[in-house]
């Protein structure tokens, strides 16, 4: 149950019923269908494909391994590259990255080889008799990895291939961060994240302990001593404010909680639903919110941006999804007041129109109903998990962890990647990126004794 929609009613289907709305938004691909998809790709030299992959998987070469029939090879080779590629073949937005710039996109076809959807039959479809990287010798070094989010579980799984051992401290009880509780419901189906951690963990020389907070129950200066080495993977924990209100009244509330809530739920049905909604936003998470409510049952949502169409972060494909289930979507439009009925609980919000080209208010204001309004406007670094006197002395740029191009913080030993950081970007996939490039600077310096910041203070 979601508190601040207690007073909600519930769906009127069942959760069977409701279960059918979030299968997997595409199908994945049949052997025959791998065979010919496969068959498309020209397997080009430097192949920008693999250029602009955020983990610099070797595209043209796995997709020539599915079309030689030979899908372990094809799996090994996005795997190594990126642990959690199964993931990432699902929730990568592939038509701005890779599929983008596939060469089949040209003029002449504009249709690109469906790379995602290769990379998720590889990975789905591998067939290994146990892990199919083996560790190296012990090192006796020991890492403490803090958060198990993507860039959590990928430096955790370099650094045990690496030799070390690893212990992640999670706040939650899950493990897999914003694939197990940020992703819509309809792209990670069936536990599939879960699944994905279970096989990472199976690498060996990982622990994951759960229930443990930075700045709560878990302390910086004790990690330090305790390990040889710290990573921060903490990701982005406070939802931003929208500054009409010092307190959220009951049917406001950020989206990533409702969406956290309906990726968890056993039970659909049991889930509050809204039958006016307005989403406040204009990236991913925002289409999320909009379309899964949707598709629970809600009547009417509304997405409202306070800039245009094209300086919307979500992906065109995303877009077209909001639009395929009739979300309305209302531009230059900046929240004025939230409005309440007596008993204090959101019936509506009153917005100021921008100036196109400009962002400031006009003074001309217009009120939308709604049942619930939820917040899709970004999240920051959660600072509590700063407030030990260690933690609170790393350096920062604006509200993330100030890293060098090695992902070494000011504090000799301790290392942050993922979300948390400045160079970050909020995409799964980069995400893996830090966490594995972070590992590999990890391991030379605590082999070398070398761990000291390499920029100043």
């Amino acid at each position: 149950m979601i508190e601040s929609l207690k007073h909600m009613p519930r769906p009127r289907a069942t959760h069977e019923t409701l279960a059918e709305q979030f299968g997997d938004l595409e199908r994945a691909l049949t052997p025959r269908q791998a065979a010919l998809e496969s068959a498309r790709c020209l397997y080009c030299y430097d192949a920008p494909c693999s250029r602009i992959c955020p983990t610099e998987i070797d595209v043209a070469g796995f997709i020539r391994n599915i079309h030689e029939g030979n899908v372990n090879g094809a799996a090994a080779g996005i795997l190594k590259q990126n642990i959690l590629g199964g993931s990432c073949a699902r929730v990568c937005p592939t038509e701005v990255l890779c599929e983008d710039v596939c060469v089949r996109n040209g003029e002449a076809e504009r249709q690109p080889v469906k790379i995602g959807l290769l990379q998720r039959y590889a990975v789905d479809n591998m067939s290994f008799a146990s892990h199919p990287f083996p560790r190296a010798p012990s090192t006796g070094k020991t890492v403490a990895v803090v958060g198990a989010g993507p860039a959590g579980l990928s430096c955790a799984h370099r650094l045990a291939m690496l030799g070390h051992d690893v212990v992640i401290y999670e706040a939650r009880e899950k493990a897999g961060g914003l694939n197990e509780y940020g992703i819509a419901r309809y792209k990670l189906t069936d536990d599939f994240a879960q699944k994905e951690v279970a096989f990472l963990l199976s690498v060996g020389g990982i622990r994951v302990e759960h229930g443990q907070t930075l700045g709560r129950n878990l302390h910086l200066d004790a990690l330090r001593a305790k390990h040889d080495a710290v990573f921060l993977a903490l990701g982005l924990g406070a939802a931003h404010r929208l500054g009409l209100q010092d307190t959220d009244p009951p049917g406001l509330l950020p989206a990533v909680d409702y969406i956290a809530a309906l990726r968890q739920a056993d039970d659909l049905s049991a889930l509050p639903l809204p039958a006016r909604v307005i989403v406040i936003g204009a990236g991913n998470t925002a289409i999320d919110m909009a379309v899964q409510i949707r598709r629970l049952g809600a009547e009417e949502v509304t997405l409202v941006y306070r800039r245009g169409l094209s300086d919307m972060s979500a992906t065109g494909h995303e877009l077209e999804l909001a639009k395929a289930h009739q979300v309305r979507l209302r531009t230059w439009a900046q929240p004025n007041k939230v409005l309440l009925n007596e008993a204090g609980q959101v019936v509506g919000m009153r917005f100021e129109k921008t100036r196109i080209g400009r962002m400031s208010g006009t003074g001309e204001t217009f009120e939308l109903a709604a049942d619930a309004v939820f917040k899709a406007i970004g999240q920051s670094l959660d600072l509590a998990s700063l407030t030990d006197p260690l933690a609170d002395s790393l350096s920062r740029e604006r509200d993330k962890i100030a890293v060098d191009e090695k992902f070494r913080t000011t504090l000799p030993f301790v290392y942050a990647g993922g979300d948390c950081v400045a160079p970050g970007q909020d995409l799964t996939v980069q995400a893996v990126q830090h966490g594995k490039l972070a590992a590999l600077t990890i391991d030379q310096d605590i082999q070398s004794k070398t761990g000291a910041a390499s920029w100043p203070i």
